[in-house]
């Protein structure tokens, strides 16, 4: 019996190595693996939809479902994941001390519907009073000029966003006070080029990420794996295959970061880091699945809406193939 041929787009994980190097096939599944650039990702697969499955930046997937039809499902599947206190950037010409001083100021992001922003105007408001309502929002490139949305906003008007100049780019404009904070995956170059004039908002950011974690159990979400639907709809048995591949891939990578024999990350300290963030966040420290991570995407759905960009406050099962929200494997 032939098996079914998916394309796949993906960055170069070690959580999906076994995927793309075929040590882990997908039951009845024959994968055409494309690594590229998360960026590259988002914009062709939001675009254009080129891929039958690619990782997808949460909140883009969670405005696509706003279409008729929505073009993609997801599954629990959760690739990538960061705490974001470390990516909170401040001009020192703004005076900022405190986070709760960026009320009333304006906050510059790569994309004001990008996931990584979703999440830190979301911790900055639950946990220092830092409304999106109360801020002005701008949008552009960091370090090149002229990066636009990759999907149209349609923000409430008390969400004040504007993009910025087509010549104008936020590392400079940190840097020379015309924004006074950069809330962006990346840091900006003038972090470095320019470090009287950039600096972190949480100088000692790991601190601040790990008391965030003993507090609330969220490691934020950042990525997901989407279905082009009409693939998922022709053989949702797909779900569940791909889904039990995802982990059986992730699952090698747990085994290889507990060999210290001969490590496989280079990292000097590998068995002393690893057994901390065990007994900081458990040993399944990178949960996939929908029950370990509903708590998380409740948190996300409810930014997501406060910040204009769903219509309705979505539900977390709403977001995923219905034969991957409970999994034996799992």
């Amino acid at each position: 019996m032939s098996r079914l041929p998916l394309t796949i787009a993906f960055s170069d994980y070690d959580r999906v190595a076994a995927l793309s190097n075929g040590q882990v096939r997908p039951d009845g599944i024959d994968l055409n693996f494309l690594t590229l650039p998360v960026e590259e990702t988002f914009f062709r697969m939001a675009r254009h939809a080129e891929f039958d499955v690619a990782e997808m930046s949460l909140s883009s997937y969670c405005m696509t479902l706003a279409r008729d039809p929505a073009p993609f499902i997801a599954i629990p599947v959760f690739p990538s994941r960061v705490f974001r206190h470390g990516s909170m950037f401040v001009s020192t010409k703004s005076g900022i001390s405190s986070p709760t001083q960026l009320a009333g100021k304006r906050i510059a992001y790569p994309e004001y519907q990008m996931t990584a922003p979703v999440w830190m105007r979301g911790i900055l408001s639950d946990d220092y009073g830092v409304r999106p309502s109360e801020v002005l929002h701008y949008s552009g490139g960091v370090e090149q000029p002229g990066r636009i949305e990759k999907l149209k906003l349609n923000l409430p008007p008390s969400i004040r966003w504007q993009p910025i100049g087509p010549e104008q780019t936020l590392a400079d404009m940190l840097a020379d006070g015309e924004v006074d904070a950069l809330l962006a995956a990346r840091p900006p170059s003038t972090l470095e080029t320019r470090p009287d004039a950039v600096r972190r908002l949480f100088p000692d950011y790991a601190a601040e990420e790990r008391a965030y974690f003993k507090r609330t159990r969220i490691f934020p979400i950042m990525h997901t794996v989407v279905i082009r639907r009409e693939v998922y709809e022709a053989n949702r048995w797909i779900a569940q295959s791909l889904l039990k591949a995802f982990c059986a891939a992730q699952r090698k990578t747990y085994a290889d970061l507990a060999e210290s024999h001969a490590f496989k990350a280079m990292l000097p300290w590998l068995p002393s880091h690893v057994e901390e963030v065990k007994r900081e966040m458990g040993e399944d420290w990178w949960p996939y699945g929908f029950a370990a991570n509903r708590h998380v995407l409740d948190t996300f759905l409810r930014y997501h809406h406060e910040q204009g960009l769903s219509p309705k406050r979505l539900a977390p099962e709403a977001l995923f193939a219905p034969e991957s929200l409970e999994n034996f494997l799992i």
